[in-house]
């Protein structure tokens, strides 16, 4: 399926995301365009542009000046649709609104494109065409796909201009639903729908992060919502997707009875539907069986078997994207996967699946949107998904053991979720972007969503400890040792095979480097790097001259070294939405620092202590073994998203740790 967790993004209707905008402006840089056309600017165009624009920040790029779409769905399930846009253009940040991309397939027909610019103080006017639009791919990494681009720059796109563009769609969709996007990244000052249906028709509306609005009826089973001044969603750090966020409606639209189309009243309806298009991919082979008598054949106990099968598919079965037509969401057959040994997401899942079945172990797909937050129970039925995982029945001679990724079923038992394309997540775990999600399970009978767990915090754990020696003249040496699990190490194992031989050490000084300054790393070595089950070891040794201060007689040390908890993302302005963090994690630090002899204690850091329900804190420093002086804490999140209304103890949790690991130790030469 189309997969952002795999770094492979299927632009498709009903799935606008920013990442299009940028990737198509950087796209559009070495093209060449042909000239602009005499200008023929629509009167909706003018309209719009003559009024007068209400005061916005100096940061505010860009207005949706206005946004309509129309929707003309015929009795035989094709839908005509005429998108209309207009945009002021305030700063030079801005320009990119002057590129629009059209994404079409072979059920999808463009039939027109155009735009216009006004620019600013009565300058020229432009208008293109088709003609003048490139077409591409714009895919990414191991991806072929038979939807295609057609991108359009509009001339003149510059401060204070005006732009507009309008282009027409035929198409027959897989799924009778269609979503208005009225909220965007701009303000929007007008944006209108308009749905028109086939006689006997019904639709259903659902309105996601906005309060319902009533449509006007315009006869002959024609309606249309209206909005206006429409605020923006500005990115925070640190926030929560922003499909989890924009306001917008979902309509789904339903034939007359002896018509054509394929609509989804329910999630039930949804996983029947999945079921049907993949009900023959999980058949077997004679190569299959053969593979999974080699893999198996040496495990006495079922989960052995389940391990190894799932880390050959895992690992061995390389990320490979063809998705031509329903291919968007149907998989390659097993064989076919097998022989190949590549396949996307849901070929993975599909191969799995079928050899699974050949030891006995019966598995679920589920669909997931890896963006958190965007699907959930109030969300109407439809595929906004873009992966596809395994939810596999645990054998009751299988102890859950360190399999922490567990849904409950009430018909179906113990179901271990397990991402077959997360090459670095093992099993048993889940990568952050599906835990504390929804994800739709789908059997026979029919789909339902179900809540993945998050998984708990001692699962994602980072140990760290460090021996290190202060001189007198305030150098300080020593070893680190870090143990790292879940999250942490698959975080860090990402970042160490994308860099090779020399380049690691870097990503070792990185770290270091944001905590002590002028540092040399005189010695690193990782171990468990590509043993992805096993714990990922990492042990370095540095010396930093000038780490302490001396004044006098007083010799004043930071007993936090290394890593830092705080942030200062609250601090920048005031925030609109909520923080989201990756995982639910359990860290430790232990650090002991040997003194240079001849000082004792003046004044130490207090203790520390901070505890909300979303996360905990605590430290402490003291001196042990004479004069050795040891700091310890505890970091531990416990819920991945802190809502708007507890930002403010979200403050005071990273003000109180800031002010910890600021904190100095004072020791004085002994006599003095």
């Amino acid at each position: 399926m189309n997969n952002k967790s795999c770094s492979r993004v299927r632009l498709t209707k009903g799935n606008r995301t920013r990442d299009l905008v940028a990737f198509t402006a950087v796209a559009v840089v070495a093209l060449v365009w042909s000239a602009p056309a005499r200008a023929d600017v629509p009167a909706w165009m003018r309209s719009v542009a003559s009024n007068p624009l209400p005061k916005y920040s100096a940061e505010t790029n860009a207005v949706l000046l206005y946004d309509e779409t129309t929707i003309a769905v015929k009795d035989a399930g094709e839908v005509h649709s005429i998108h209309r846009r207009v945009y002021r253009i305030l700063r030079p940040s801005g320009r990119d609104r002057g590129v629009f991309n059209v994404s079409f397939d072979k059920e999808t027909k463009v039939i027109s494109m155009r735009a216009w610019s006004l620019p600013a103080n009565g300058g020229k006017e432009f208008e293109v065409k088709e003609k003048d639009a490139v077409e591409t791919q714009l895919t990414e990494g191991d991806l072929y796909s038979d939807t295609r681009h057609r991108i359009l720059r509009i001339p003149a796109a510059d401060p204070g201009a005006t732009v507009a563009y309008e282009y027409e769609q035929r198409e027959r969709p897989y799924i009778l639903q269609d979503i208005w996007w009225f909220q965007s990244p701009d303000p929007v000052r007008q944006s209108r729908f308009i749905l028109q249906l086939p006689p006997g028709w019904r639709y259903k509306a659902a309105w996601i992060h906005h309060e319902p609005v009533v449509p006007q009826e315009d006869g002959n089973n024609q309606l249309h919502w209206e909005l206006g001044d429409i605020s923006a969603v500005e990115e925070e750090a640190e926030m929560p997707p922003v499909q989890s966020i924009e306001g917008r409606m979902v309509v789904n639209y339903f034939p007359a009875a002896g018509t054509v189309g394929n609509s989804m009243d329910s999630w039930q309806d949804v996983g029947k539907w999945y079921t049907a298009l993949t009900g023959d991919r999980r058949i077997s082979s004679v190569e299959i069986k053969k593979k999974v008598e080699d893999l198996a054949g040496g495990s006495a106990d079922t989960l052995g078997k389940l391990r190894a099968l799932a880390g050959f598919v895992q690992k061995d079965i390389r990320y490979v994207a063809i998705e031509i037509g329903v291919g968007g969401y149907q998989p390659h057959p097993a064989a076919s996967v097998f022989s190949n040994r590549y396949g996307d997401c849901k070929d993975k899942a599909t191969l799995l699946a079928a050899m699974l079945h050949e030891i006995g172990i019966d598995s679920f797909y589920v669909l997931v949107n890896t963006r958190r937050g965007v699907v959930t129970p109030e969300y109407p039925p439809g595929v906004n998904f873009n992966h596809v995982i395994l939810a596999i029945t645990l054998p009751s001679d299988a102890s859950a053991g360190d399999l922490y990724a567990i849904v409950a079923h009430p018909r179906y038992g113990k179901l271990l979720l397990f991402d077959p394309t997360s090459t670095l997540t093992p099993l048993g775990d889940l990568p952050f972007y599906e835990q504390s999600n929804y994800g739709m399970l789908t059997a026979a009978d029919g789909g339902e969503l179900v809540r993945m767990p998050l998984l708990p915090p001692s699962v994602n754990r980072l140990s760290r400890t460090a021996r290190l020696t202060l001189s007198p003249d305030g150098s300080i040496t020593g070893s680190v040792e870090e143990l790292r699990n879940g999250d942490p190490a698959e975080s860090s194992r990402a970042r160490l095979l994308a860099a090779q031989g020399g380049e690691r050490a870097k990503v070792l000084e990185s770290f270091i480097g944001s905590s002590v300054g002028g540092f040399t790393l005189t010695k690193a070595t990782v171990g468990n790097l590509e043993a992805y089950d096993q714990m990922l070891i990492l042990n370095y040794q540095f010396v930093a001259p000038n780490y302490a201060q001396t004044a006098g007689n007083l010799l004043l040390v930071r007993p936090r070294v290394l890593g830092g908890k705080a942030s200062t993302l609250l601090e920048e302005k005031e925030r609109k939405y909520p923080v989201e963090f990756d995982t639910a994690t359990l860290q430790t630090d232990q650090f002991d620092l040997t003194l240079p002899q001849g000082y004792v204690p003046d004044e130490l850091p207090p203790p520390v202590r901070i505890d909300f329900d979303f996360a905990t804190y605590s430290s402490k420093v003291e001196m042990v073994s004479g004069n050795v002086l040891r700091y310890s804490r505890t970091y531990q999140v416990k819920e991945v998203v802190v809502p708007s209304s507890r930002l403010g103890d979200l403050k005071r949790f990273y003000r109180q740790i800031l002010t910890d690991e600021s904190s100095a130790a004072v020791f004085k030469k002994a006599g003095s």
